[in-house]
């Protein structure tokens, strides 16, 4: 297919224009202009784009890709080299951020709530990136905790008494945990993203309602996952998800 066709088509489904986001969503860096093979992964780290060129890639589709505002624009070191595989292999870069978050059906909090087999009832927080509904079952926390570890392949950070009984649980992957405050007053019982910071702590404990940090990269591993199979299914292409393992 050609690179135009699946930049308006990922710009549409996705919604790109809807969102405020930290960084350009879209085509980030532009490469071959005939697509057969498409790389996926969570972040356009240096292993992944080398990944993708032993696999002749025309195409490298992440949820985590460059140009963060606030960042450093110059293109040195690690940026350089980056940029510089992109360029002399002819590949092109597409990245969603906040819209491969949110969308309903191939993001990552639909798909995390799908995995887990959490019951989604509505949306919470800023631009509605948040996620809440029921378990199947009302269960203890740390049985809630060693189900997500069986599943994500991660040990999760929790907070609060592992003996609790939740049922109502609010979700967002990734680095979401300051949507805690957003997710408390939508009425769970139990908030889960990717990570934590200082204050997750206090506010778990004074709160009463518990936290569970999944991680970052093991949270957002399948929103890209269902995209990239989604393009395959729709275009005929060569879609492939390269892991790249990350401990955070």
């Amino acid at each position: 297919m050609e690179r135009t066709e699946l930049q308006r088509y990922l710009n549409r489904l996705l919604e790109v224009e809807r969102f405020k986001d930290y960084c350009p969503n879209g085509l980030q860096v532009e490469g071959r202009t005939t697509i057969r093979r498409v790389v996926c992964g969570v972040t356009a780290s240096q292993a992944l784009l080398d990944a993708a060129v032993a696999r002749g890639a025309d195409a490298v589709l992440v949820h985590h890709g460059y140009f963060w505002r606030g960042e450093d624009a110059c293109v040195t070191g690690m940026r350089r080299r980056r940029l510089a595989t992109l360029l002399a292999n002819d590949m092109n870069l597409f990245a969603y951020h906040l819209p491969l978050d949110a969308h309903p059906e191939w993001g990552n909090n639909a798909q995390l709530g799908k995995l887990l087999g959490w019951l989604e009832e509505g949306r919470f927080g800023d631009q509605n990136l948040g996620w809440n509904g029921r378990l199947p079952q009302p269960v203890k926390l740390g049985n809630l905790a060693r189900s997500i570890a069986a599943r994500l392949g991660r040990e999760p950070l929790i907070l609060g008494d592992p003996e609790r009984v939740v049922e109502r649980v609010g979700w967002c992957t990734g680095g979401a945990q300051g949507y805690f405050e957003q997710a408390i007053a939508s009425g769970v019982d139990c908030f889960v993203s990717g990570e934590a910071s200082e204050p997750t702590t206090h506010l778990a404990r004074e709160s009463g309602v518990a936290y569970l940090g999944v991680g970052h990269h093991a949270s957002e591993r399948y929103g890209v996952q269902a995209l990239g199979a989604h393009l395959a299914e729709v275009f005929g292409i060569d879609v492939e998800f390269v892991e790249v393992p990350n401990p955070v």
